[in-house]
């Protein structure tokens, strides 16, 4: 771009996707081209659109579609949070790098879809397009793609900040203990007898309570790990469970 010049400022939560020689201030003087939009802007800078609250311009909200005037100065925000997805019950998407992020949401009962393999991305954009899943990765370009029905960047690679990041910016109703953490079914109540077949001879002797998932059929009880899972439910419902 050798066009007309814009004064372009990104708020400190973004300035992480932006070149390193542009991070220590956040300001930018970019040339443009008279045509492309603001949103094209700011992501040719680095940002996806995703991680974009308000554009606001010499004082004045505008849309991503706006079209760059010489001279004026951009200030970019980030997503306010908690951030409201229109539309389909809140639900997500997560690509192959995100499993224990994806088993930890299901098991705070959040529906929560997982890909296992990489099945690339206009197939991933694709499916939360068709089921109106929020998309969650740490791939900027996965979440560039104009099909995608929302996206939101995961900022770490640590899966417990990880969980609390999309818990607080988010606020995804939670139902712990309700889903499967293999596939996302919905669990009911199990008999023993109901399950046996998946039951060694020690867990036989050591449990009375089951769990079944309606959808793969995997049984759960309250095995040698529940402990740590217990942890992380009543942290994230102490934390972020609507006191309503």
């Amino acid at each position: 771009m050798n066009g007309p010049e814009i004064r372009v400022e990104f708020a400190p939560e973004l300035r992480l996707f932006l070149p390193n020689g542009r991070r220590a201030g956040g300001a930018a003087q970019v040339s443009t081209d008279g045509v492309s939009t603001l949103g094209h802007v700011v992501e040719s800078l680095g940002v996806p659109l995703t991680e974009v609250g308000a554009l606001v311009v010499d004082g004045r909200e505008v849309p991503v579609a706006h079209i760059p005037a010489p001279g004026e100065s951009v200030t970019v925000r980030p997503v306010q949070r908690p951030q409201r997805v229109p539309g389909a019950p809140l639900r997500f998407l997560l690509d192959v790098h995100l499993g224990t992020l994806a088993r930890r949401l299901r098991l705070l009962g959040v529906d929560t879809a997982y890909e296992s393999t990489d099945i690339g991305d206009p197939a991933l954009a694709a499916r939360s397009a068709a089921e109106q899943r929020v998309m969650l990765s740490r791939d900027r370009g996965l979440l560039r793609r104009r099909e995608l029905w929302a996206g939101a960047f995961v900022y770490s690679t640590r899966p417990e900040d990880q969980l609390r990041d999309v818990l607080e910016r988010f606020r995804p109703e939670l139902q712990p203990w309700t889903r499967c953490t293999a596939c996302n079914g919905l669990l009911k109540e199990a008999t023993k007898d109901e399950v046996a077949d998946q039951l060694e001879g020690g867990t036989q002797r050591s449990y009375d309570v089951f769990a079944q998932c309606t959808q793969c059929g995997r049984a759960y009880w309250k095995g040698a790990h529940h402990e740590q899972l217990v942890a992380i439910v009543e942290r994230a419902l102490a934390e972020y469970a609507d006191p309503s």
